[in-house]
């Protein structure tokens, strides 16, 4: 089952900024089994610091994610049967609000072209949510949901380690501290098959790239906002950290 582009659409709420058609130009393999050689190729110049192709990718990844994590959990807060799992849904429709705000900010800062629709792939995954219910609609969505956080740990790590532009390492601070609290959540549920969860994360599906890779915007489309509900705007999930949100500084020269 395939969800549409519209059922996509409706998904996301809130207003809009125009994209900026001068940014750099948007990647064009992005999927997880990207093993391209390039990936620590400057690609700017920019006063945080160096633009590796990686750096890019990870902002790209990471907005990508909370075009299907999102929409994802607001079916969790509409179908979920028990306490944990609309807690979950909060949490995920909260902290994929949150990073989504720091990379619309950043993209801008660092000229980077984000997509407005997740991959085929995480577009089967909201679909795959859409056509269970009760239980199992709990069972399915923990385990989509678990997988993909664990499966994007060491990338989020080695960004973390390697870059040298400050608003990149800003975002990777603010995404493993997101991961982390959504996967302790999921987990709370109780619903978390510990051994399916390892071994689809260390035995991945072979996909060719035209899955996991999401589809560039058109030009002069506005930037979908995954805007954060009035009553969730309060909530608490990670330690508040007073650099996200905020302009990082330039690093100092030398």
């Amino acid at each position: 089952m395939r969800i549409s582009r519209s059922t996509v659409g409706t998904a996301f709420v809130g207003g809009a900024m125009i994209l900026t058609l001068t940014a750099l130009a948007y990647p064009g393999m992005l999927g997880v089994q990207n093993a391209s050689t390039s990936q620590d190729r400057i690609i700017a110049n920019t006063k945080y610091g160096p633009l590796t192709e990686a750096d890019r990718d990870f902002v790209v990844r990471v907005r990508a994610a909370g075009l299907w994590e999102y929409p994802l959990g607001n079916l969790v807060l509409q179908k979920g049967t028990t306490p944990a799992m609309k807690e979950a849904g909060k949490h995920l429709i909260v902290g994929h609000g949150r990073l989504d705000a720091t990379c619309r900010r950043i993209s801008q800062e660092l000229g980077i072209v984000l997509p407005n629709e997740p991959s085929p792939q995480q577009q089967q995954f909201v679909a795959t949510g859409e056509g269970t219910t009760g239980k199992e609609f709990d069972s399915t969505a923990v385990s989509i949901m678990r997988v993909a956080h664990g499966s994007i740990f060491p990338t989020v790590a080695k960004i973390r380690a390697t870059t040298r532009n400050s608003l990149v390492r800003e975002l990777a601070d603010q995404t493993n501290d997101t991961v982390l609290d959504h996967i302790s959540i999921l987990e709370k549920t109780g619903m978390v098959n510990h051994e399916q969860v390892t071994n689809q994360i260390v035995n991945p599906p072979k996909l060719p790239q035209d899955q996991t890779t999401p589809p560039p915007p058109q030009p002069g489309s506005p930037v979908r906002v995954l805007e954060i509900p009035e009553d969730l705007k309060d909530l608490q999930t990670v330690a508040p950290n007073p650099s996200y949100g905020a302009p990082a500084p330039a690093p100092s020269a030398g």
